[in-house]
């Protein structure tokens, strides 16, 4: 199913491809962590600021190549049985602003888009070809091990996330980490981050990321 998505959005081309692939939950996870809560209007992230953001990005790999390169940004989540009127205008959204989305029911714990995301990569590095990977994840976990094969391949490997949780991508030689909140105007405003290593002199009060009573759950 996964490889008839990805010729569906590349059709006949044979361009290399700069290829971002966006995991909605484990960003969603992330940065609810960082909130605290779900996200207000102003700490959700622009997808129009980062589609232009790519595109920057795309027309200086195109530069360095000295061939053409097409971006390709598309956008794994899961949808809650239930919930498609709530998400409908948000896959809209995406869609009209130039991302594909790809979205899975959640039947069960296991029915995650991890899988699906992985094997979009794999279609994209042979069919028709990487010029570059923009994974973004707030940990990047799921994709440690594919990435760094790909960059042993010369190909520029990039993971989007937030510095807290993808401690491996910060300090990896081979990737390039790029913070969420480092891309022009994908906050409308800063996040409300407190870290450990860059507590204030006073100190800080840290919440609780859920409340003490969901260990009844």
């Amino acid at each position: 199913m996964t490889t008839d998505f990805a010729e569906a959005v590349s059709g006949a081309s044979t361009v290399p491809r700069l290829l971002l692939v966006w995991d909605a939950p484990n960003m969603d996870m992330g940065l609810g962590g960082i909130l605290g809560g779900r996200p207000t209007a102003a700490h959700r992230p622009r997808f129009d600021a980062l589609g232009r953001w790519i595109l920057k990005r795309n027309a200086a790999l195109a530069a360095t190549l000295r061939t053409e390169v097409e971006p390709e940004a598309t956008v794994f989540t899961n949808i809650v049985p239930g919930s498609a009127d709530v998400v409908r205008p948000w896959v809209e959204a995406l869609r009209n602003v130039g991302y594909a989305v790809f979205a899975k029911p959640k039947l069960t714990e296991d029915s995650d888009v991890d899988t699906d995301m992985l094997d979009h990569i794999q279609v994209r590095r042979y069919t028709p070809g990487l010029a570059g990977v923009i994974v973004a994840s707030a940990d990047g976990q799921a994709f440690r091990e594919p990435l760094l094969e790909i960059a042993a391949e010369g190909i520029p490997v990039t993971v989007i996330g937030f510095r807290e949780h993808a401690s491996w991508a910060v300090t990896c030689d081979d990737i390039e980490f790029i913070d969420l909140e480092e891309i022009p105007g994908v906050f409308r405003e800063a996040l409300p981050r407190i870290g450990l290593d860059s507590l204030p002199d006073e100190g800080a009060w840290l919440t609780p990321f859920r409340p003490l009573s969901a260990l009844l759950k």
